[in-house]
């Protein structure tokens, strides 16, 4: 999976590739889909959510330039496999997840992998989470038609975001880096994400 689907298409950042290495994406499926865990696209979680693509998430992981002292807010925790990953890297990560059996059941998990810098919360994800802020890096793993106010207000200066903005069915992938009272926006190419429900996302 990493040489022919990630490294082939430019990831090359050497955190990326070795916390991708270290987490059995196998485990974050269910049982049924196992065998095609390490295939490149996405697949159902439950609840009518998914599991990104690895070079999706490997694309997003790699844009955040994490440090190793870095504390990540992440928005939609889904199975918890990107969660894992950015938990390989960084320093903390903080998820918040909407739905409570997938919080419920990736923080189980995660527990069990050994990933003590992680802590997941039930919210509306569009808020953040304010009681942590500010954040190195933050990274919103589903779909809304901007970046939400108060996931910019809650990055440190300096600090960078990867969000996939749009409409409902297709989406351009958002780097933005929080320079002062500046926003700089990169487009990091075409994607399809599930949607961010939330008050600062889509209401439905």
């Amino acid at each position: 999976m990493v040489d022919v689907q990630i490294v082939s298409r430019g990831i090359d950042d050497e955190a990326t590739l070795n916390a991708f290495l270290s987490v059995p994406r196998h485990l974050f499926v269910e049982e049924a889909l196992r065998g095609q865990a390490y295939n490149d696209y996405p697949l159902p979680i439950g609840e009518e959510q998914t599991i990104s693509q690895p070079y999706i998430v490997a694309l997003m992981t790699q844009s955040l330039n994490l440090m190793s002292g870095d504390r990540v807010l992440e928005i939609g925790t889904g199975s918890g496999y990107q969660t894992a990953i950015l938990a390989e890297i960084a320093k903390e990560v903080f998820s918040v997840e909407r739905i409570e059996e997938l919080a419920k059941k990736a923080d189980e998990l995660l527990q069990r992998l050994g990933y003590n810098n992680v802590r997941i919360r039930v919210d509306d994800g569009t808020h953040g989470w304010m009681e942590q802020c500010p954040f190195d890096a933050i990274i919103v793993a589903a779909a809304s038609p901007d970046i939400p106010g108060a996931l910019i207000d809650q990055l440190r200066d300096g600090g960078r975001l990867v969000i996939p903005v749009g409409g409902r069915s297709s989406q351009e992938l958002v780097r933005a880096m929080k320079k002062g009272h500046e926003i700089v926006r990169r487009n990091l190419g075409s994607c399809r994400f599930v949607k961010l429900i939330g008050e600062f996302g889509w209401m439905d």
